[in-house]
């Protein structure tokens, strides 16, 4: 399918409420889209990673504009770090992983968690008789993102290991190719990483947040804002908000038309391994799970291996808005 296709499509789908799709809440959003006032900004800034699991930010351009955003810009971030992004004042709205949001708050970064998006992104894998994160003593363990991989971290605080004492961390752009080598014990997958490391036959499998509990009943990526965005634009924060979650609604739905969206907007290049994410995580829990719950679980985590100073009260009441997602939870 060409791109303007594909587009046209999505676009279809949406506006008619197709089977499974959006479908009847479509009408109650359009009531409440009618007493709103406009965005205070017709501008809005999202961050372009390498991140296929953000699939629902990159293909809600045009539910954005029908929003009112007349300017959506898409900053490309050549490490992938939208995080840093949204602190540098390049970014107003993007997803995120959720430990490291946390970390984030509780270093003072000026964001605001809005909403969980998806479930179970991410895949551990490791070498030969490493079965389980216990195994994980005394291993190297690639990850990415500061001194710790806080996702990691986070599993490895739950099972009784002290992630600063127990594991030797390696961090770096270079893990994932380390691990291939056979120099690291386990790595962290994050896509498209998971689905090129199956298709290469490298490792195997010790943790799928699609299927293991606790992580599978936990959002590992939540939409966060710029706090001075959303403290200024409350009603372009929550517009922006309904956008990215009826295309997460979407990616639930029909997630072989996401995935062609997220090739044809040139985000990835590889449409099998789209479809495989797509198809894995649940982008079905935004309405059912209270993302407050995978917040207070990933910061008790983090505080009890002493890897943030918050409790997790400080830090929901500090790093986390969601009116927003509790008024649309009744609209949509």
């Amino acid at each position: 399918m060409r791109p303007i296709e594909s587009r046209r499509y999505f676009l279809a789908a949406l506006a008619g409420g197709a089977a499974g799709l959006i479908g009847a809440p479509m009408l109650m959003t359009r009531r409440s889209f009618a007493e709103e006032p406009p965005p205070e900004t017709t501008t809005i800034r999202l961050a372009w990673a390498t991140n296929i699991c953000n699939a629902p930010q990159y293909i809600a351009q045009e539910l954005l504009r029908a929003e009112g955003f007349t300017d959506v810009k898409y900053v490309k971030m050549p490490g992938g770090n939208q995080l840093q992004a949204m602190v540098r004042g390049e970014v107003d709205v993007t997803m995120l992983y959720s430990p490291s949001a946390v970390v984030a708050v509780d270093s003072g970064s000026p964001i605001t968690m809005l909403t969980g998006v998806h479930v179970g992104c991410n895949v551990t894998f490791a070498r030969e008789g490493i079965r389980s994160i216990r195994d994980l003593k005394g291993k190297k363990v690639g990850g990415t993102g500061g001194p710790f991989n806080y996702l990691l971290a986070s599993m490895a605080s739950y099972v009784g290991l002290d992630p600063r004492k127990d594991i030797e961390w390696v961090t770096g752009p270079s893990t994932k190719e380390l691990f291939i080598e056979g120099k690291l014990d386990a790595f962290l997958a994050l896509p498209p990483d998971p689905q090129e490391l199956r298709a290469r036959k490298v490792g195997h499998e010790i943790v799928n947040s699609s299927l293991d509990r606790p992580w599978s009943q936990l959002f590992c990526c939540v939409l966060a804002g710029s706090r001075d965005f959303v403290r200024k634009n409350p009603t372009a924060t929550k517009r922006a908000m309904r956008a990215i979650l009826k295309t997460t609604d979407f990616c639930a739905s029909d997630p072989a038309g996401a995935a062609r969206q997220v090739v044809d907007g040139g985000f990835t290049p590889n449409y099998e391994y789209a479809l495989q994410m797509l198809t894995e995580a649940s982008y079905n829990k935004w309405r059912e799970y209270d993302p407050e719950d995978s917040i207070r679980f990933y910061s008790l985590r983090l505080h009890e291996a002493g890897l943030i100073k918050s409790i997790p009260n400080k830090i929901i009441s500090e790093g986390t808005n969601w009116r927003f997602l509790k008024e649309l939870k009744r609209e949509v």
